[in-house]
């Protein structure tokens, strides 16, 4: 059996995933998490095969920040992105955080089960629309990058925490850094995006859905 975890804030969304995932017969679901913190948590004590994260999470720590701490504390375990989300921002920025497959929650049931299957062999897994969007970035290449796409991951994870209303504090101890670091990302988010001050700044997150109200 494949030992899979699921981190989604919705109970009923996680529920309908787990029927999906035991009833392929091949799957089972060894953990559950609410937010990004128990996502680790759990992936460190239950050593799934694979983690089935989504991207928008409880403010503290979204999947993106997700993906890459598990990246760097067990490498061994894939992990697959399941999200609302199909935009191309958001599949590159998934995959440079280390994600081994992308699937949306729109896709069909058995998408799901065959993407978790193919992480658990070693492969990797995108929907076709998330592959046709990875492809575009990498025809398209760096010189024609804009907006979000200017930034950081982490200048990213600044912008979405700002747009949610956190203090450059609470940003600050929520990845151990200093205000002072928090404000400096701050001034780089709005001198690469134009944008005068936080209020611009969420209308920004906004309209290119960056965070979900």
């Amino acid at each position: 059996m494949i030992k899979v975890l699921l981190a989604d804030d919705h109970k009923i969304v996680r529920e309908g995933l787990r029927r999906i995932i035991e009833e392929s017969g091949e799957m089972e679901v060894v953990a559950e998490a609410a937010d990004g913190n128990e996502a680790i948590q759990k992936t460190l004590k239950f050593k799934p095969d694979v983690a089935v994260v989504d991207i928008s999470m409880p403010p503290g720590m979204d999947g993106l920040e997700v993906v890459s701490r598990l990246k760097f504390q067990i490498p061994s375990i894939p992990v697959l992105i399941l999200t609302m989300h199909d935009e191309e921002q958001y599949v590159v920025r998934a995959v440079e955080a280390g994600a081994m497959g992308y699937v949306t929650k729109q896709a069909a049931p058995e998408q799901l089960v065959d993407a978790v299957k193919k992480l658990y062999s070693g492969g990797r897994y995108l929907t076709e629309k998330a592959g046709e969007a990875l492809a575009s970035r990498i025809v398209r290449g760096d010189s024609t990058k804009s907006g979000a796409e200017l930034l950081s991951m982490r200048e990213l994870q600044v912008l979405r925490k700002l747009a949610l209303g956190q203090t450059n504090h609470e940003i600050a101890d929520s990845y151990h850094i200093s205000v002072k670091t928090v404000d400096t990302y701050r001034s780089r988010i709005l001198k690469k995006l134009n944008l005068r001050n936080n209020a611009e700044l969420s209308r920004f997150a906004i309209k290119n859905k960056l965070i979900e109200l």
